[in-house]
C-alpha cells in the first residue's frame, strides 16, 4: 500500500508541477551504453551497460542482448561478472572478466549456459582476438622487460627512487615501470585452459597494443589465420617522446617472420583490418610526423603483391591513400564487404557515418547518416544478401544508445532505450545552431543551448565554453563533466563555438591553431560571445568563461585579455605558463609541433609570447582553478602557478585539486564534488 501511495504521489507531482531539470546526481544514475557487437547471423546485438553506485564510488558492467529487429533487452550477466571486451566468435560470445581473481578470457553461448574460463595466464591478460575459424587466439599480457630498482640494488628492497635515462619516463598518469604489453599467439585446445602462448615481441621492450589507450582494435587476423597485423611504436625514451611514428607490422604465424609494412610512413599508423577475402589490408594513417591531430587517412596495401615477394625480403608493395579526396579525418572504420568500407568522421560539428566503394576509379564518399548527433562507433555484419549496421549514437541532449542504420536509405531506428525512463521526465533546453561571423570574415558554427522553459523576455547569464584538445570537435557530444544541458538546467545560456583549430571544417581550419594559440582562435571565442550577447535575453553583465586543457589555457589567456567582458572564470587542468609546461609535459611531439619548436629556439615561437602568465598584470576577475595531481600531460604545478598569481594579485580565487585524478575526472564522488564546486562558483558571481 505504501509503495502504491508513493507511485501515485510521483504521478501527481509530475503532472502538477511539470517536468524536472537535469541534475548532477541524475547524470550518475544514467546507464552508460558502451561496447557492443553483432552476432554473425545479424540477428542479435550484445552490449555492455555501465551503472554507477555513487555511495560505493564505483561502477559495474552489465551484459545484455537484444534482437536487431527490436524488442526487450535480456540480461545475460550481471554486475557480479563485471565483464568487458565482448566479441562474438565462431561459436559463442567471448569476454574478459576477473571473476577468477585475475583478468582472463571467458566464453559463453547466448542460451545462458554458465560461462567457461578459456585462459589461465599468470598475471592476467589485457585483450584477446580469435582467428576466424576459432582455432587460434591472440592475447595481450604484460611482460617484464626492464630492470627495477630491486634488480639493480637487491640490498635496497625499500628504496622508492625512480631512474630515467630518457624522456617518456611518465605518461598521462603513470610512471614507466618494468613491464611492456606484448602479444601472444596460442592454439585453442578442445578442453582445458590456455596458460601460455608464443610471444610475438619476445626480447623487445615495446608495447603492443600501444599504451595507454590502444586496444585490440590495433590487432587483426588474416581470414586464413596465417598472418597477424599489429600496431607498435618501436621507440623508447626521448625518441619515443618526440615521435608519433607507430608502424603496422605483419607477423607470419608459420615462419615466425615479422615485417614492417609501413616503413617510410613516419606519422601515426594504426588499427589494421584485413578485407574479408584477405587480399587487402587497410589502416588509419597520419602523414605528418609529430602531429597527433593530423588528418587520419585510410591507407590500403595490396597483399597479393606483398605475399608474392620473396619471403622475408618483400619488395615495397603498392600502397594507396583511399581518402585522398575526402577533406576530413577518419575516426574509425570497418569493412562492409570486399568492395565497401564504412567509417565515421566529424563534419560541421557532428559525427556521421560514411560509406564508399574502394573498387571504383573515382572514389566518392556518400554520407549515410544525417542529423544533429554523433555516431561514436559503428559495426557491420554481412548476413546473406543483407548487411546489418548498428551504431552508438549520442547528442547534446541524449546519452549514447544503439541505433540500427539502413545501409540503403540511411534511416536510423533506435534499438536500445537504456535511459528513456529517467530522461522522459527531464525538460531539456533547446539546442540552436548559430553561424557567427569571425573577425577575418569566416562563418563559425556555434552551438547555443538555452535553459529549459526559456523565456525570451527574461535575461540570463551566459557561459562561453572553451574546448580542449586543442584539436577536438565541439560536436554533439553528451559529456558527464562538461554537460551543456546540465549548465542550461542551472539557468545558464551556453555558447560553444567551433573556433579555429577544430576538425570537421577542413584541414585549413583544423591546422590554423598550430603556432597561433593566442591568435585567431582567441578572436573566434570573443566573436562568439559578443555575437550571442547582442540578444536581449542575454545579461551582458553576467558572462563567464569555462574550459579544460587547452580550454583551460583559453580561460587563463582570456582572463588577461577580455576587456571587462567576463565576471568570472573556471579553468580545469589548463596550461598557464607555456615555458614551464613545455619542460614538464611528457609527449614532446605534441609540444614541439603545436608550438613550432622549444622556447629556447631563435626566433622564439609565437606561442611562448602568448603564454597566459605574461598577461597576469591585467587579471581583475574572480577565477576558480581546478587541477588534478596525476595529470602528467598538464602537470598540477600549472594550476598552482595560476592560483598563486591570482592570490598575490588580490583577485578572488579558489583552488580545487584532486590527488587521485588524471587529465579527466573518473571517480563518481570526485565528479559530483567537481560539479557542485563548478556551479557554486558560477552562482556566486553570475547570479
Amino acid at each position: 500500500m505504501r509503495k502504491l501511495f508513493s507511485i501515485l504521489l510521483i504521478f501527481f507531482y509530475s503532472f502538477t508541477f511539470g517536468q524536472s531539470a537535469l541534475t548532477t546526481e541524475l547524470l550518475w544514475k544514467l546507464g552508460r551504453v558502451n561496447e557492443f557487437d553483432i552476432s554473425p547471423d545479424g540477428k542479435t546485438v550484445v552490449y555492455v551497460v555501465k551503472r554507477f553506485d555513487l555511495r560505493a564510488n564505483k561502477g559495474k558492467n552489465y551484459l545484455y542482448s537484444i534482437p536487431v529487429a527490436g524488442g526487450e533487452p535480456k540480461l545475460l550477466l550481471d554486475e557480479n561478472w563485471n565483464i568487458n571486451s565482448i566479441k562474438f566468435t565462431d561459436n559463442g560470445l567471448a569476454f574478459l572478466c576477473a571473476k577468477s581473481g585475475e583478468m582472463q578470457l571467458w566464453k559463453m553461448n547466448l542460451t545462458l549456459t554458465e560461462p567457461a574460463q578459456i585462459t589461465d595466464v599468470s598475471g592476467g591478460i589485457n585483450g584477446f582476438l580469435y582467428s576466424k575459424d576459432g582455432r587460434k587466439l591472440i592475447y595481450a599480457a604484460d611482460v617484464k622487460t626492464r630492470n627495477t630498482i630491486a634488480d639493480l640494488y637487491p640490498d635496497l628492497p625499500q628504496a622508492t627512487g625512480k631512474i630515467a635515462d630518457g624522456l617518456m619516463y611518465r605518461h598521462w598518469d603513470s610512471w614507466e615501470d618494468a613491464y611492456s604489453s606484448h602479444l601472444f599467439v596460442a592454439d585453442v585446445p578442445v578442453s582445458g585452459t590456455i596458460n601460455s602462448g608464443k610471444d610475438l615481441l619476445i626480447g623487445e621492450s615495446f608495447d603492443a597494443p600501444t599504451q595507454p589507450f590502444g586496444g585490440m582494435e590495433e590487432v587483426a587476423w588474416s581470414p586464413d589465420g596465417k598472418y597477424i597485423a599489429y600496431t607498435c611504436k618501436k621507440l623508447q625514451g626521448t625518441a619515443e617522446a618526440i615521435s608519433t611514428n607507430t608502424e603496422i607490422y605483419l607477423y607470419n604465424t608459420t615462419t615466425g617472420i615479422t615485417v614492417n609494412i609501413t616503413a617510410g610512413y613516419n606519422g601515426y599508423d594504426k588499427n589494421p583490418q584485413f578485407s574479408p577475402d584477405g587480399n587487402f589490408l587497410v589502416w588509419m594513417s597520419m602523414e605528418t610526423p609529430g602531429y597527433e591531430s593530423d588528418k587520419n587517412r585510410l591507407m590500403e596495401i595490396n597483399l597479393k603483391s606483398f605475399f608474392a615477394a620473396p619471403e622475408g625480403n618483400p619488395t615495397q608493395p603498392h600502397i594507396r591513400d583511399l581518402t585522398l579526396t575526402f577533406p576530413h579525418s577518419v575516426e574509425n572504420f570497418s569493412w562492409v564487404n570486399n568492395a565497401m568500407l564504412s567509417f565515421t568522421a566529424t563534419v560541421s560539428a557532428t559525427q556521421q557515418v560514411f560509406t564508399f566503394n574502394r573498387t571504383v576509379k573515382s572514389l566518392l564518399f556518400p554520407q549515410l547518416t544525417k542529423g544533429d548527433h554523433d555516431y561514436i562507433s559503428v559495426a557491420t555484419v554481412a548476413s546473406g544478401k543483407e548487411t546489418v549496421m548498428v551504431g552508438s549514437r549520442m547528442s547534446i541532449s541524449a546519452p549514447a544508445e544503439l541505433y540500427v542504420i539502413n545501409m540503403k536509405t540511411g534511416a536510423q531506428r533506435q534499438l536500445t532505450f537504456e535511459n528513456s525512463k529517467l530522461l522522459n521526465g527531464i525538460n531539456m533546453g533547446k539546442v540552436e545552431k548559430r553561424m557567427v561571423k569571425t573577425t577575418d570574415g569566416k562563418d563559425m558554427l556555434t552551438w547555443v543551448v538555452l535553459p529549459p522553459d526559456f523565456d525570451a523576455n527574461k535575461k540570463y547569464p551566459a557561459l562561453l565554453y572553451c574546448q580542449g584538445g586543442p584539436q577536438s570537435p565541439v560536436s554533439q557530444f553528451f559529456s558527464y563533466r562538461w554537460n551543456f544541458q546540465l549548465m542550461a538546467a542551472k539557468g545558464y545560456i551556453v555558447v560553444a563555438p567551433n573556433r579555429r583549430g577544430l576538425p570537421g571544417f577542413g584541414e585549413e581550419w583544423n591546422d590554423a591553431i598550430v603556432g597561433d594559440y593566442g591568435g585567431q582562435c582567441m578572436r573566434d571565442y570573443l566573436s562568439a560571445i559578443d555575437d550571442v550577447s547582442k540578444e536581449t535575453y542575454v545579461n551582458k553583465e553576467k558572462l563567464g568563461a569555462v574550459g579544460a586543457s587547452f580550454g583551460g589555457y583559453s580561460v587563463y589567456w582570456l582572463a588577461g585579455n577580455h576587456n571587462k567582458r567576463f565576471k568570472c572564470f573556471i579553468a580545469h587542468c589548463g596550461m598557464f605558463n607555456m615555458e614551464s609546461w613545455y619542460g614538464s609535459t611528457e609527449e614532446m611531439f605534441f609540444a614541439n609541433h603545436d608550438n613550432k619548436g622549444p622556447y629556447w629556439q631563435e626566433p622564439k615561437p609565437a606561442n611562448f609570447s602568448a603564454s597566459p602568465h605574461l598577461f597576469v598584470k591585467n587579471w581583475d576577475t574572480p577565477i576558480l582553478v581546478i587541477h588534478n595531481e596525476k595529470d602528467f600531460r598538464v602537470p598540477v604545478t600549472q594550476g598552482m602557478e595560476a592560483f598563486t598569481a591570482a592570490q598575490l594579485k588580490g583577485v578572488p580565487g579558489r583552488f580545487l585539486s584532486f590527488p587521485d585524478e588524471n587529465h579527466w575526472m573518473l571517480k563518481p564522488q570526485n565528479s559530483v564534488l567537481w560539479q557542485r564546486e563548478f556551479f557554486r562558483w558560477l552562482d556566486q558571481w553570475l547570479k
